[in-house]
């Protein structure tokens, strides 16, 4: 395949997916017997037409920010974590339990507690699937998947026999105590007199979200971890002779993606919802391998892709809602996204390089 310059890889071949995704998409919504302009119309503005559009946009993209880059350090290490939706899972666990089981007398100690916990839960749900990869062999993609499974059936288990309060019958906690609530995106902005839509998920986490992506940078492309994670990832057997512990830095690698794939349970368990529900993760975990593909598993990358599928899923559900429209439609043009962005990036990658590459070899 031909060699892109870095700058057409990065931005040029993603903007060329996005753009055959969605026209494919408006012939799909054309074929159904509406207009596909006042459809792109209606996604764009209810995304990101209002303050109000903008809180849902950046609340699902915050939960995309820590799944894409979970599974982005996975990547750099040639390791493929598709147990986000678990480790995120499990990560609830842990917030609800500090959050409901601990007095805190403020939202700031609470929040520092509940980072923590959510990460030590993620980390520790990833460790299990790393050590069978570094000790057993057993395949990275199997045993996260299975995980996934695994984690939900115990967090059903966990609700329902145990943390459901009693005369409730939905599987999920209680309501975290007040001092553990998060204020709001709207809250913050209102305060220092930039006016924006009160009532929309959209919270402090968004803040842990984006140092989250500061870390990620530092650790690899900064530390001496993350060259022995990266040079793990180009070539096993060169990085064993360099002296670098496979077993080790497989674990090392693996329990910090589950830590961040975890630490999302902050922004829909503790910022959102304020209790513990089953099914909260509400497959984050898995559009988080499409963002991070989306963005080239870098943390600026990563923050765009997020910000991309937010806008897609606040202006697929305005689109479902205000248009007769399938709700199913929605979701296939989300998953064209996916699959242009992702699946069949060699096949975008080919053609950019046809326009780019060999007019000038044939100039030359």
């Amino acid at each position: 395949m031909e060699q892109l310059p870095k700058w057409a890889d990065l931005v040029v071949v993603p903007l060329v997916g996005l753009i055959l995704a969605f026209i494919l998409s408006m012939l799909m919504v054309f074929a159904t017997g509406h207009d596909p302009m006042e459809a792109l119309k209606l996604m764009v503005s209810g995304a990101l037409g209002s303050t109000y559009g903008w809180g849902y946009t950046l609340y699902y993209a915050t939960n995309f920010i820590f799944t894409g880059l979970a599974v982005a350090v996975a990547f750099h290490a040639s390791l493929f974590n598709i147990g986000g939706e678990g480790q995120a899972a499990i990560g609830g666990l842990g917030v609800a339990l500090v959050c409901l089981f601990i007095p805190w007398p403020h939202w700031t100690i609470a929040l520092l507690a509940a980072t923590a916990a959510a990460g030590l839960f993620g980390a520790l749900w990833a460790l299990i699937p790393a050590y069978l990869q570094a000790k057993r062999g057993s395949h990275i993609v199997i045993t996260t998947i299975m995980f996934n499974f695994i984690a939900a059936s115990l967090l059903n288990y966990v609700l329902v026999n145990q943390l459901r309060p009693k005369g409730a019958m939905d599987p999920a906690t209680a309501k975290f105590p007040e001092p553990s609530h998060l204020p709001s995106l709207g809250e913050i902005l209102n305060s220092v007199g930039i006016p924006f839509a009160k009532g929309t998920p959209a919270n402090v986490t968004l803040l842990v979200a984006l140092a989250a992506c500061v870390f990620v940078y530092f650790l690899i492309w900064r530390t001496r971890l993350g060259y022995q994670l990266r040079a793990f990832g180009k070539s096993q057997p060169a990085a064993v002779y360099a002296g670098i512990n496979p077993v080790k830095i497989t674990i090392i690698t693996m329990m910090i993606s589950g830590a961040l794939a975890g630490l999302m349970a902050i922004n829909n368990v503790m910022g959102e919802a304020e209790r513990l529900i089953l099914g909260s993760v509400e497959g984050a975990g898995f559009i988080g391998i499409a963002v991070a593909l989306m963005g080239r598993s870098h943390p600026i990358g990563i923050l765009f892709s997020a910000l991309l599928f937010g806008a897609l899923y606040q202006g697929g559900a305005e689109l479902g809602l205000w248009t007769s429209i399938p709700r199913e439609l929605v979701i296939v043009i989300q998953a064209l996204v996916i699959l242009f962005t992702g699946a069949l990036d060699n096949m975008v990658r080919l053609m950019v390089a046809k326009v780019l590459i060999r007019p000038k070899r044939a100039e030359a």
